[in-house]
């Protein structure tokens, strides 16, 4: 009788403790909470960048080429659906022959049929100083006509791990004919 209630309590306990065990196994967690000091996290800076971006389009060698378009783009007023891949310049001041502090990589499209209303999606790759080898990505609507454009710095890395905040942009030179334009950006960027 002993030996029946023992193997009852063993079958209670065990058993349950076993499948519990299998189904933790097959179905292992994929989050768990940090502390930001674990990821030598301290405390929180912001940060305020200033500099040119040379977006040109022209020439033998172009830092923004078209590379698609929608069937009604040609005579879209706006150039609507006309997408862009940039690998432009960031340079301390705005002459052409200032300073290259870095690169703006990625998209931008017209994304509007009423005005020229840009969608831009870019990461800010940065080449000197404390933040070589650091990014902030940059995602929002440009109204390019507009005096003063705000788009929302979204993340980063390297030194801006964490990166959020906001960009302004200015138009400095523009030559219509030929879209080449060279822009003045204001980045505030809360970091750690």
């Amino acid at each position: 009788m002993a030996m029946a209630k023992s193997k009852t309590l063993f079958s209670i306990f065990f058993i349950p403790l076993l499948f519990s065990t299998l189904i933790t196994a097959r179905d292992p967690r994929f989050d768990r909470s940090l502390s930001p000091k674990s990821l030598g996290l301290r405390k929180e800076k912001l940060s305020h960048l200033h500099f040119y971006f040379h977006d040109i389009l022209s020439g033998q060698n172009p830092t923004a080429v078209r590379v698609a378009q929608a069937a009604m783009t040609a005579t879209s007023p706006t150039v609507f659906g006309a997408v862009m891949m940039a690998d432009d310049p960031l340079t301390v001041g705005p002459e052409p022959n200032s300073k290259v502090i870095g690169k703006a990589q990625g998209i931008y499209a017209s994304a509007s049929q009423n005005d020229l209303g840009l969608l831009m999606v870019l990461n800010f790759a940065f080449m000197e100083g404390k933040y070589n080898g650091s990014t902030v990505s940059l995602l929002g609507r440009n109204a390019v006509f507009s005096g003063v454009r705000e788009m929302s710095i979204v993340g980063g890395s390297g030194v801006f791990r964490f990166a959020r905040g906001y960009a302004q942009a200015k138009t400095v030179w523009l030559n219509t004919t030929s879209g080449d334009a060279i822009v003045e950006y204001n980045v505030y960027v809360l970091h750690y």
